[in-house]
C-alpha cells in the first residue's frame, strides 16, 4: 500500500492562534512539535493497518518547511519545501492508494473555523463548476482527479463537517470545537493522538469503500480575490479575465488537474505585493 499523509497546521490538536502557527511569532517551536505529533500518530495507525505500507508525509502548511524532521517517525519519508509539483499533495501519484489529510482548516468565510482560510487572505472563493470549494475540497478534488480517495481528514468540527459534506464515507477525526477564528474547546493532545492513530488505522482499512472526489470535464473556475492589485496580475495571465463582481476572476480549464495548477498560480500571485 501506497500512502500520501498532508499535513497542515492551523488543524493540529491543542492549535488555536497565529501565533502557533507563524515562523515570525514566538510560539511557533511548540507549535511545530504539536503538528509533527499528530503526523507521527496517523504514520503509526496507518502502520498498525498495514506494516509494509509505503508513507510519505508531505509538509503542507505556508513554507511547507514546520514539520521536525528528526523526531518525525523514522519509517515514513518527508516532502518538504517549496515550489514544488502539487503543492500541498507533493508526491501524490496514479499509484498511491490513499491519502490522509491532518491538521486541516475550514475555508474562508465559513465558520466558526479555527484559523479558517483559503490558501491565503487574498483568496476569498474558489468556484470550480460553481462549487464553493477551500483547501479541503480543492485538494481532495485532485487526489480524486488521479483516482485517489481521501480516507480521514482530522482538524475542527467545522473541518470535519467541510468534508463530511463533499465525502461522506470519509473518517474523520475532530481534534478541537471551533468557538471563533482564534478559539476552540480541544482535546487533550495525547487523546487526539490516541484517536487519531486509531482512526488512520481503521480508514486505510477501509480505503475500498470510499471513493475519490471527481470533478469531471471542462471546467469554469470563478476566483474571488480580496486585492485590486493581485485582480490586476491575475488577468496577466493568459485565459483569466474579470467577471461578475468587481473581485472576481474566471477561466475555462479543460480538465480538473488543469484548474488546480492555475488556482496555485492565483494563490502564488496574491502574495506579490504592489513595487
Amino acid at each position: 500500500m501506497k500512502v500520501l499523509i498532508s499535513v497542515d497546521m492551523e488543524g493540529v490538536s491543542g492549535i488555536v492562534h497565529p501565533s502557533e502557527t507563524n515562523p515570525e511569532r514566538y510560539d511557533y517551536q511548540r507549535g511545530r512539535e504539536l503538528m509533527t505529533a499528530d503526523a507521527n500518530a496517523v504514520v503509526a495507525g496507518v502502520l498498525d493497518a498495514d506494516p509494509t505500507a509505503e508513507v510519505l508525509v508531505a509538509d503542507a502548511h505556508g513554507t511547507f518547511r514546520n514539520l521536525l524532521p528528526e523526531q518525525l517517525d523514522r519509517r515514513a519519508r518527508l516532502a518538504r519545501g517549496k515550489p514544488r509539483s502539487l503543492n500541498m499533495l507533493a508526491g501524490l501519484d496514479e499509484e498511491t492508494d490513499a491519502a490522509l489529510f491532518v491538521g486541516y482548516h475550514v475555508r474562508a468565510g465559513e465558520g466558526p473555523g479555527v484559523l479558517a482560510h483559503t490558501m491565503n487572505g487574498e483568496i476569498l472563493d474558489v468556484r470550480p463548476a460553481g462549487r464553493s470549494l477551500g483547501e479541503i475540497g480543492l485538494n481532495a478534488a485532485m487526489a480524486g482527479h488521479l483516482g485517489v480517495p481521501v480516507v480521514l481528514l482530522s482538524g475542527d468540527d467545522a473541518a470535519c463537517a467541510e468534508m463530511a459534506d463533499l465525502v461522506p464515507e470519509t473518517v474523520t477525526v475532530a481534534v478541537k470545537e471551533a468557538l471563533g477564528m482564534a478559539a476552540a474547546v480541544t482535546l487533550h493532545p495525547e487523546e487526539a493522538r490516541d484517536r487519531l492513530r486509531r482512526a488512520a488505522a481503521d480508514a486505510v482499512s477501509r480505503r475500498a469503500e470510499i471513493q475519490p472526489l471527481a470533478l469531471t470535464g471542462t471546467l469554469n473556475v470563478e476566483v474571488d480575490l480580496a486585492s485590486p492589485h493581485t485582480i490586476d496580475l491575475a488577468t496577466l495571465v493568459p485565459g483569466v479575465s474579470r467577471a461578475g463582481g468587481a473581485r472576481t476572476v474566471t477561466f475555462t480549464a479543460p480538465d480538473y488537474a488543469t484548474a488546480y495548477r492555475l488556482i496555485l498560480l492565483l494563490a502564488q500571485l496574491a502574495t506579490i505585493k504592489p513595487a
